[in-house]
């Protein structure tokens, strides 16, 4: 297969996205001849990659045995280059936002429109399938494909917690350590999370928040309110480093995503790295966060906004450190067995080589 792939959203402006189409940038050439066009310059400047891209994609793409756009926004190149090569076959990655996102243009010409005239699109979880399926794409047209982690990417990579307490420059001992990581948007729960779960729990409990968005403020007022300044540590934006000492080293991740309309999360792959690096993981049972997340094999599911349920589970890690430890060495044979790029890549090409007219 020779393949044209173009992502719009790509490192280093940081998001789920972002670092999935950067990974398929990365391992699909593993297995085909694979040309990468990529915006690594964010949102404003989609604008002026839009018309490159399409302007690009016509005057290359009788090279190519398929086109392959790292999200639904592109969908438009593929239906300006079906009007002129038909017989091309144009794929999309489709996550989540990009067909639920809630503007009326948005909907009626890229929704009703361009993303039904591509050839077919991967969906990264059941959830995405099912938003797909109620835009009345059919069904014929989708595949679903989950978002995959490079396995031996921490292999090399040793923290503990005593580097952690370096780190945060803070004594830990007989302190239990929460992280949520990732871009701050208001399905993540964080906000909620400090209002309804982490007062209950023991004050020896802190929680570090790290990752930027634009629920920073609304979170902040939330510490202030329910007087947690001690207890929630926000890092902001942190680096690749600092990320895998806190993956490594931390006692639980949380993923408390909420349901909000118009958005949701397509997959989950915070989960799936904390997992990687044997953290037990406790997420809400939501959206693509139950592609991610097998309960009680890599993580644990709870209903999301459930205040109790998500207390017992995390008291229960609390009160057992070898049940916790031993959780999370299953949960790191679990996704390195399910969620390996080396076995997700080769099923984008096998996908692709289906389609080939």
């Amino acid at each position: 297969m020779n393949i044209l792939f173009i992502s719009r959203a790509y490192p280093p402006i940081m998001g789920g996205i972002e670092n999935q189409n950067r990974d398929l940038a990365i391992w699909l050439p593993k297995f085909a001849e694979v040309t990468t066009i990529a915006n690594p310059y964010g949102k404003k400047f989609l604008p002026f990659f839009l018309p490159y891209a399409i302007l690009r994609s016509l005057l290359t793409m009788h090279r190519y045995d398929a086109i392959l756009f790292g999200d639904g926004v592109l969908s438009i190149v593929g239906y300006i280059g079906k009007l002129f090569r038909p017989q091309k076959v144009f794929v999309s990655v489709i996550h989540g936002l990009d067909i639920t996102f809630q503007n009326t243009f948005y909907q009626k010409w890229w929704v009703q429109h361009f993303i039904p005239a591509l050839d077919h699109i991967i969906v990264v979880s059941e959830e995405t399938k099912k938003l797909a399926l109620r835009k009345n794409i059919p069904v014929e047209k989708i595949t679903v494909i989950p978002n995959g982690i490079d396995t031996t990417s921490f292999e090399n990579i040793h923290y503990t917690k005593k580097d952690l307490e370096m780190f945060l420059k803070k004594d830990l001992q007989n302190t239990f350590v929460l992280l949520t990581s990732g871009r701050l948007a208001k399905r993540k729960g964080v906000e909620w999370f400090i209002r309804n779960v982490l007062p209950d729990l023991p004050p020896s409990v802190i929680y570090i928040v790290a990752g930027t968005g634009n629920q920073e403020t609304t979170i902040k007022c939330a510490i202030e309110e329910m007087q947690m300044k001690e207890r929630v540590l926000m890092l902001g934006r942190v680096s690749d480093e600092t990320r895998n000492l806190l993956l490594q080293t931390v006692d639980l991740f949380i993923q408390p995503n909420i349901h909000i309309d118009g958005d949701m999360e397509g997959f989950g792959i915070a989960v799936i790295e904390a997992s990687l690096c044997g953290r037990p993981v406790i997420a809400s049972n939501i959206e693509g966060l139950k592609d991610a997340i097998i309960s009680n094999e890599n993580g644990i599911l709870v209903e999301s906004e459930n205040k109790e349920d998500f207390l017992q589970k995390i008291q229960d890690f609390i009160q057992d450190k070898a049940v916790r430890e031993a959780f999370g060495r299953k949960a790191k044979t679990y996704t390195k067995n399910h969620y390996d790029w080396r076995n997700i890549a080769p099923l984008y090409i096998q996908t692709l080589k289906s389609l080939k007219k």
